[in-house]
Protein backbone atom coordinates (compact mmCIF):
# COMPACT_ATOMS: atom_id res chain seq x y z
CA UNK A 1 0.00 0.00 0.00
CA UNK A 2 2.34 2.56 0.96
CA UNK A 3 4.53 1.62 -2.46
CA UNK A 4 1.46 2.71 -4.39
CA UNK A 5 0.73 5.65 -2.22
CA UNK A 6 4.01 6.75 -3.05
CA UNK A 7 3.62 5.57 -6.75
CA UNK A 8 1.30 7.58 -6.76
CA UNK A 9 2.29 10.84 -5.10
CA UNK A 10 5.77 11.06 -7.43
CA UNK A 11 3.79 10.73 -10.42
CA UNK A 12 0.99 13.24 -10.28
CA UNK A 13 3.87 15.14 -8.75
CA UNK A 14 5.63 15.36 -12.12
CA UNK A 15 2.96 15.68 -14.05
CA UNK A 16 1.28 18.81 -12.23
CA UNK A 17 4.51 20.57 -11.93
CA UNK A 18 5.01 21.98 -15.45
CA UNK A 19 3.43 25.27 -16.73
CA UNK A 20 0.62 25.59 -18.11
CA UNK A 21 -2.77 27.43 -18.40
CA UNK A 22 -4.17 25.98 -15.25
CA UNK A 23 -1.48 26.78 -12.75
CA UNK A 24 -0.58 30.06 -14.02
CA UNK A 25 -4.36 30.87 -13.87
CA UNK A 26 -4.56 29.57 -9.74
CA UNK A 27 -1.19 31.08 -9.14
CA UNK A 28 -2.96 34.24 -10.48
CA UNK A 29 -5.84 34.05 -8.38
CA UNK A 30 -3.82 33.99 -5.48
CA UNK A 31 -1.69 37.11 -5.98
CA UNK A 32 -4.71 39.02 -6.81
CA UNK A 33 -7.65 38.24 -4.69
CA UNK A 34 -7.74 40.24 -1.81
CA UNK A 35 -6.88 37.42 1.28
CA UNK A 36 -6.12 33.72 0.44
CA UNK A 37 -10.03 32.45 2.29
CA UNK A 38 -11.21 34.46 -1.61
CA UNK A 39 -9.23 32.06 -3.30
CA UNK A 40 -10.85 28.45 -1.74
CA UNK A 41 -13.49 28.32 -4.77
CA UNK A 42 -10.85 28.32 -7.45
CA UNK A 43 -8.83 25.81 -5.51
CA UNK A 44 -11.92 23.61 -4.38
CA UNK A 45 -13.31 23.44 -8.02
CA UNK A 46 -9.96 22.72 -9.57
CA UNK A 47 -9.12 19.84 -7.04
CA UNK A 48 -12.50 18.18 -7.67
CA UNK A 49 -11.89 18.54 -11.30
CA UNK A 50 -8.70 16.77 -11.35
CA UNK A 51 -10.30 14.11 -8.62
CA UNK A 52 -12.59 13.51 -11.34
CA UNK A 53 -9.98 12.93 -13.83
CA UNK A 54 -8.31 10.85 -12.01
CA UNK A 55 -10.92 8.54 -11.40
CA UNK A 56 -12.17 8.42 -14.67
CA UNK A 57 -9.14 7.19 -15.76
CA UNK A 58 -8.07 4.93 -13.05
CA UNK A 59 -11.61 3.44 -13.86
CA UNK A 60 -10.97 3.01 -17.20
CA UNK A 61 -14.19 5.06 -18.35
CA UNK A 62 -12.28 7.91 -19.84
CA UNK A 63 -10.97 6.22 -22.36
CA UNK A 64 -14.28 4.47 -23.58
CA UNK A 65 -15.67 8.10 -23.54
CA UNK A 66 -12.78 9.61 -25.80
CA UNK A 67 -13.11 6.68 -28.08
CA UNK A 68 -16.55 8.10 -29.69
CA UNK A 69 -15.28 10.50 -32.22
CA UNK A 70 -18.06 12.81 -32.49
CA UNK A 71 -18.03 12.93 -28.39
CA UNK A 72 -14.12 14.37 -28.57
CA UNK A 73 -14.94 16.89 -31.38
CA UNK A 74 -17.48 18.05 -29.49
CA UNK A 75 -15.04 18.24 -26.21
CA UNK A 76 -12.32 19.77 -28.43
CA UNK A 77 -14.55 22.78 -30.32
CA UNK A 78 -16.18 24.03 -26.42
CA UNK A 79 -12.33 23.30 -25.02
CA UNK A 80 -10.99 25.75 -27.73
CA UNK A 81 -14.28 28.47 -27.25
CA UNK A 82 -14.03 28.40 -23.52
CA UNK A 83 -9.94 29.02 -23.91
CA UNK A 84 -10.08 31.75 -26.45
CA UNK A 85 -12.77 33.36 -24.31
CA UNK A 86 -10.14 33.43 -21.17
CA UNK A 87 -7.44 34.66 -23.09
CA UNK A 88 -9.16 37.41 -24.10
CA UNK A 89 -9.99 38.57 -20.78
CA UNK A 90 -7.29 37.29 -19.17
CA UNK A 91 -5.39 39.49 -21.55
CA UNK A 92 -7.24 42.53 -21.08
CA UNK A 93 -6.79 41.95 -17.26
CA UNK A 94 -4.51 44.62 -15.87
CA UNK A 95 -4.04 43.65 -11.81
CA UNK A 96 -3.13 46.59 -9.71
CA UNK A 97 -2.61 44.94 -6.19
CA UNK A 98 -2.52 47.80 -4.01
CA UNK A 99 -5.83 49.44 -5.24
CA UNK A 100 -9.18 48.20 -3.93
CA UNK A 101 -10.42 49.35 -7.16
CA UNK A 102 -8.75 46.58 -9.10
CA UNK A 103 -11.57 43.97 -10.81
CA UNK A 104 -11.36 40.38 -8.67
CA UNK A 105 -12.69 36.97 -10.03
CA UNK A 106 -16.16 36.39 -8.29
CA UNK A 107 -16.62 33.26 -6.78
CA UNK A 108 -18.60 32.32 -9.67
CA UNK A 109 -16.26 33.15 -12.17
CA UNK A 110 -13.60 31.81 -10.32
CA UNK A 111 -15.16 27.87 -10.80
CA UNK A 112 -15.81 28.58 -14.43
CA UNK A 113 -12.50 29.47 -15.24
CA UNK A 114 -11.13 27.16 -13.24
CA UNK A 115 -13.08 24.19 -14.52
CA UNK A 116 -12.44 25.41 -18.29
CA UNK A 117 -8.76 25.29 -17.60
CA UNK A 118 -9.02 22.03 -15.98
CA UNK A 119 -11.59 19.68 -17.99
CA UNK A 120 -10.94 21.36 -21.35
CA UNK A 121 -7.20 20.90 -22.04
CA UNK A 122 -6.22 17.97 -23.84
CA UNK A 123 -2.81 17.74 -22.37
CA UNK A 124 -4.70 17.04 -18.58
CA UNK A 125 -6.97 14.98 -20.43
CA UNK A 126 -4.14 12.51 -22.03
CA UNK A 127 -2.38 12.66 -19.38
CA UNK A 128 -4.58 11.64 -16.91
CA UNK A 129 -5.61 8.55 -19.09
CA UNK A 130 -1.87 7.45 -20.76
CA UNK A 131 -0.21 7.88 -17.86
CA UNK A 132 -2.25 7.90 -14.15
CA UNK A 133 -5.05 5.63 -16.19
CA UNK A 134 -1.95 3.06 -17.51
CA UNK A 135 -0.32 3.16 -14.47
CA UNK A 136 -3.10 1.75 -12.13
CA UNK A 137 -3.52 -0.84 -14.01
CA UNK A 138 0.00 -2.36 -11.96
CA UNK A 139 -2.07 -2.56 -8.77
CA UNK A 140 -5.51 -4.20 -7.23
CA UNK A 141 -8.07 -3.22 -4.58
CA UNK A 142 -6.64 -1.54 -1.77
CA UNK A 143 -3.33 -0.87 -3.14
CA UNK A 144 -5.30 0.64 -6.88
CA UNK A 145 -7.15 3.32 -4.16
CA UNK A 146 -4.08 3.92 -1.88
CA UNK A 147 -2.65 4.70 -5.66
CA UNK A 148 -5.90 7.08 -6.74
CA UNK A 149 -5.99 9.02 -3.37
CA UNK A 150 -2.51 9.73 -3.36
CA UNK A 151 -2.51 10.95 -6.89
CA UNK A 152 -5.50 12.98 -5.81
CA UNK A 153 -3.92 14.69 -2.92
CA UNK A 154 -1.13 15.75 -4.69
CA UNK A 155 -3.62 17.88 -6.33
CA UNK A 156 -5.19 19.31 -3.77
CA UNK A 157 -2.14 20.27 -2.13
CA UNK A 158 -0.18 21.63 -5.27
CA UNK A 159 -3.51 24.07 -5.99
CA UNK A 160 -3.38 25.25 -2.21
CA UNK A 161 0.26 25.85 -2.35
CA UNK A 162 0.36 27.52 -5.84
CA UNK A 163 -2.71 30.39 -4.62
CA UNK A 164 -0.06 30.95 -1.25
CA UNK A 165 2.85 31.40 -3.47
CA UNK A 166 0.73 34.00 -5.89
CA UNK A 167 -0.28 36.00 -2.61
CA UNK A 168 2.94 36.12 -1.35
CA UNK A 169 4.21 36.90 -4.89
CA UNK A 170 1.12 39.69 -4.86
CA UNK A 171 2.22 41.23 -2.00
CA UNK A 172 5.94 42.12 -2.93
CA UNK A 173 4.35 43.35 -6.24
CA UNK A 174 2.15 46.15 -5.39
CA UNK A 175 3.08 47.93 -8.53
CA UNK A 176 1.41 44.83 -10.64
CA UNK A 177 3.91 44.70 -12.80
CA UNK A 178 4.90 41.09 -12.36
CA UNK A 179 1.40 40.21 -12.38
CA UNK A 180 0.70 42.00 -15.63
CA UNK A 181 3.68 39.66 -17.04
CA UNK A 182 1.90 36.62 -15.83
CA UNK A 183 -1.61 37.56 -17.31
CA UNK A 184 0.07 37.63 -20.72
CA UNK A 185 2.02 35.10 -20.25
CA UNK A 186 -1.35 32.80 -18.85
CA UNK A 187 -3.45 34.50 -22.54
CA UNK A 188 -0.70 33.35 -24.68
CA UNK A 189 -0.73 29.88 -23.47
CA UNK A 190 -4.15 29.73 -23.36
CA UNK A 191 -4.70 30.65 -27.15
CA UNK A 192 -1.71 28.24 -27.83
CA UNK A 193 -3.61 25.18 -26.27
CA UNK A 194 -6.70 26.68 -27.98
CA UNK A 195 -4.62 26.62 -31.80
CA UNK A 196 -3.69 23.05 -30.82
CA UNK A 197 -6.43 21.68 -29.47
CA UNK A 198 -8.17 23.38 -32.97
CA UNK A 199 -5.62 21.45 -34.65
CA UNK A 200 -6.56 18.26 -33.03
CA UNK A 201 -10.12 18.52 -33.84
CA UNK A 202 -9.66 19.39 -37.56
CA UNK A 203 -7.30 15.97 -37.23
CA UNK A 204 -9.91 13.55 -35.52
Amino acid sequence: MIEAMLHGFILAFGLILPLGAQNVFIFNQGAVQPTLWRTIPVVITAAICDALLILLAVLGVSLVVLTVTWLKTVLYAVGVCFLLYMGYLTWRNKPTVASEDVERFSPKRQVMFAASVSLLNPHAILDTIGVIGTSSLSYMGGEKWGFTIACILVSCIWFFSLCLAGRLIGRLDQSGTLLRGLNLASAIIMWGVAAYMAWMMFSL
